[in-house]
């Protein structure tokens, strides 16, 4: 039995080495292959560089296009967030702690959401962000984005908030405690966990989000990071160790949010999980 748990345990822990080893090794060989040239890097591609050529990252870093790049994907990151989780709270409330007639039809309507992919949506959403001036605007990525994550976001918030006892809301109402007023300084603070999972989600979905900022931007100024890494990838297209370091360079933010907001999305679902 012990030499049986014990295998099983090597076992676990060989498919956890193979996946972190299929996620690192390419990571690791686009840092050290951004300190190369591109003729060492066709000749020499998987060994060290025999010159570390630490132009090509500070090149960049000293670029003001790939910090507005970054700058605008940060603001158009925390704007979607922020109207994703503040409608999707309220509408969850509703739905979670409320029986009406057609609840859960319209919890169903939400839900189907998840099953409508973005490219259906692209020429009618085109045209309606032209028709109402948002193109060339941060607000015509932020709201489509937002609308497209409010299903998940709902789905999530609910099932939490339905998991908060209807005593805690009936001993405030009893102290004349308002529905908005336990909404915001009673539910809200309980649901953190949660509200800090869905936020985290929004804000990688939307820092990862390529076509809808490349339909939305054409001005330069305007363009976000994945947008701005495949502008570079054709400006610079035979300079692959450029390329490298760029892309690099541009995965540093995301890395660096998920690093400190790990532990957050994982407390959230986990706490999720335990209440349910």
């Amino acid at each position: 039995m012990n030499a049986r748990r014990a295998v099983r345990g090597l076992s676990l822990h060989a498919v956890v080495w193979l996946i972190g080893a299929f996620v690192a090794v390419p990571l690791v060989y686009a840092v050290i292959s951004g300190f190369k040239s591109t003729g060492e890097l066709t000749t020499n591609p998987f060994g060290l560089p025999a010159r570390w050529k630490i132009g090509n990252y500070t090149g960049i870093l000293g670029d003001a296009m790939f910090w507005r790049q970054i700058a605008n994907s940060t603001l158009i990151a925390v704007g979607t967030a922020c109207c994703t989780v503040g409608a999707a709270a309220m509408a969850a409330f509703v739905l979670a702690r409320y029986a009406f007639r057609g609840r859960e039809l319209f919890y169903a309507l939400f839900t189907i959401g998840l099953m409508f992919p973005f490219t259906v949506a692209v020429l009618p959403l085109f045209l309606m962000l032209r028709t109402f001036g948002l193109l060339d605007n941060p607000l015509g990525v932020i709201l489509p984005q937002a609308a497209f994550g409010l299903p998940m976001t709902i789905v999530i918030l609910r099932g939490f908030f339905r998991t908060i006892p209807a005593e805690i809301e009936e001993a405030a109402v009893m102290d004349g405690c308002g529905r908005f007023r336990f909404f915001w300084t009673i539910l809200l603070p309980m649901a953190r966990p949660a509200l800090g999972t869905v936020s985290v989600l929004a804000v990688v979905a939307s820092w990862n989000n390529f076509f809808l900022p490349l339909l939305v931007f054409t001005d330069p100024e305007w363009q976000t990071i994945p947008v701005g890494v495949q502008q570079f990838q054709g400006q610079y297209s035979t300079d692959y160790a450029l390329v490298l370091a760029y892309v690099v360079l541009a995965m540093v933010p995301a890395l660096a949010f998920y690093a400190v907001a790990e532990r957050q999305l994982i407390g959230g679902l986990t706490a999720g999980a335990t209440k349910g």
